[in-house]
């Protein structure tokens, strides 16, 4: 397929590659032309504007952070759906609010054109294995058109349902993750306070009914100290700021999340947003390095 590509960072550059590699006609729009410089200067087109990366595209994949990034692209001056064709789909991998893509499905449909949010789990080392967790929410048929793109990037793709439903999946992947990220910070706090070998603790819970991948990664770095960052925290920041807001709209009580809520906002209020969410363990110590 002829594929256009906006998002070049750790996992949208991986994620462009493959599909290149896969043999589909890759071009580039990129806010930053220097995020693009590698891949154009192997030969890959770099387009002057969405629509024209549009124009040229049967499909087009936008890996960015926020719904405002999504709904610029897709309707701002010079946007993707200036230039779509009948029948070209936006493909959209970030997370963003349901409502937004709700929004942008229904603006498209207008013009003939498919959308289908399909956010991703699996981080950067997902996206460098294509391994990544892919929830769609799109109308049947047409994340049939793009399922050949998608089974390049990813191993296992749900169909969640409608659009907006795929960024619904993120969230509770999100509100899960991150709330496991902290129950591991207080586990390694406790552990430390008992003057006990966290290392050793960690090791005993990963054999028994405790043991994930999020404490294997997460408690690992917490055991090391090491809180460079692997995920930003401040873009779990965002994501949650996401789900307590849909969680607020709808009248859904999630006490849970909004404990960890307000530990997100502490750790951002120590300006440790570009740090590892990993870095939840220094929020319950009082700042400690």
């Amino acid at each position: 397929m002829k594929v256009g590509f906006i998002g070049l960072g750790v996992m949208g550059a991986p994620m462009a590659r493959h599909l290149r590699a896969a043999g589909h006609e890759l071009a580039l729009w990129a806010r930053r032309p220097e995020a693009a410089a590698a891949l154009a200067g192997e030969g890959v087109p770099l387009c002057a504007t969405p629509a024209e990366l549009a124009a040229r595209s049967e499909a087009v994949i936008t890996m960015v952070t926020a719904s405002a990034d999504v709904e610029t692209l897709a309707l701002g001056a010079h946007g993707l759906a200036a230039g779509f064709g009948l029948g070209a789909v936006h493909v959209d991998m970030s997370t963003i609010a349901p409502a937004s893509a709700r929004m942008l499905a229904a603006r498209y449909a207008e013009r003939g054109v498919g959308w289908v949010d399909a956010p991703v789990s699996g981080g950067a080392q997902g996206a460098h294995e294509a391994s990544l967790a892919i929830m769609a929410g799109a109308e049947a048929a047409t994340l049939e058109r793009v399922r050949p793109l998608l089974a390049v990037l990813g191993r296992r793709i749900v169909h969640i349902g409608p659009p907006g439903a795929g960024q619904v999946a993120k969230a509770c992947n999100q509100m899960i993750m991150v709330s496991t990220i902290q129950a591991c910070a207080e586990a390694v706090r406790l552990a430390a306070a008992h003057g006990v070998d966290v290392a050793a603790v960690r090791s005993a819970l990963m054999g028994g009914s405790a043991g994930s991948r999020v404490l294997e990664v997460m408690g690992q770095r917490m055991v090391e100290r090491d809180f460079g960052a692997g995920i930003e925290a401040r873009l779990h920041h965002k994501d949650f700021a996401l789900l307590m807001d849909e969680a607020a709209r709808l009248g859904a009580p999630l006490p849970v999340a909004a404990q960890v809520w307000q530990q997100l906002n502490a750790l951002m209020g120590a300006g440790w947003g570009r740090e590892d969410t990993s870095s939840l363990l220094r929020v319950l110590e009082g700042g400690r390095g």
